[in-house]
């Protein structure tokens, strides 16, 4: 499976994502359903937000989570002290399990990085038993995300690179309404509903925004990385005063939107 996620850094990645995923974890799990005693499969775990959320909300008898990066997995191992965790590499387009064995299958934050993100779907719904639920959250980056538009949309109006990183960006796989509920179906799923799920993202300063983008970490890092030292200069003063908005650097809320699906395998 190939990702369109760039991860360096555990930490960058904490940062620049994982603390925001770990504030939408508990409503994700709302919207999925839980019941003590099942077993869960996490997919595309990254640092543990949901998996670790998983393990204190319910009396779960098993959490096993995968992620496609040795990075994530690394640190996701680091930290975990709960014996029912059990945490791997692997891909979630050819997941390593049997038919049947998981009572659901989650994935938080996964599947708008996955270009085959339909045959993720599918292999979500195999290794789920009948009855059993399958799913998944992704970032509405298109409509829901302003603290993310606001970097996208000044590079965008600064180079055609920028304007490309925009295109890419804003419609990457099960971004759009509807669109998770349509491959939900298409996969043989039932009773599939569709929710929206919103939290807040809130920076101290600009270089709290900006830090991890900086280091190349996630898509948005990634375009830095591949400016040379006067664009990047440019650039990095051109998002600050979008940041800034003309008032002192500091403080910063941004409302932040996932589109949330679920379904039921018959």
């Amino acid at each position: 499976m190939t990702s369109s996620f760039t991860v360096h850094d555990a930490a960058g990645y904490e940062q620049l994502m994982g603390r925001w995923s770990r504030n939408l974890a508990p409503l994700f799990i709302d919207f999925a359903g839980l019941a003590d005693g099942e077993k869960i499969l996490d997919v595309g775990c990254g640092t543990g937000s949901l998996t670790f959320a998983l393990a204190s909300t319910a009396d779960l008898g098993e959490i096993v989570a995968i992620d496609y990066s040795p990075v994530f997995v690394e640190e996701a191992n680091r930290r975990n002290t709960d014996t029912r965790i059990k945490i791997r590499q692997a891909d979630a387009c050819a997941l390593p399990f049997e038919d049947g064995t998981f009572d659901r299958a989650l994935a938080l934050l996964v599947l708008h990085f996955v270009p085959e993100a339909g045959k993720a779907v599918a292999e979500m719904r195999r290794v789920v038993r009948p009855g059993g639920a399958v799913a998944a959250a992704v970032w509405d980056h298109l409509g829901g995300m302003p603290g993310m538009r606001m970097m996208v949309d000044t590079v965008a109006a600064l180079s055609e690179g920028g304007r490309q990183l925009r295109a890419r960006y804003c419609f990457q796989p099960m971004m759009q309404p509807g669109e998770m509920n349509r491959t939900f179906v298409e996969q043989g799923l039932v009773d599939v509903a569709e929710t929206q799920l919103m939290i807040r993202m809130d920076y101290q300063s600009f270089d709290d925004y900006w830090g991890p983008i900086a280091a190349g970490e996630g898509p948005l890092g990634k375009y830095v990385a591949t400016l040379d030292a006067t664009e990047r200069a440019r650039t990095e003063a051109a998002v600050r005063d979008a940041y800034e908005a003309g008032r002192p650097d500091g403080p910063r809320s941004f409302a932040n939107i996932a589109w949330a699906c679920r379904g039921i395998v018959p």
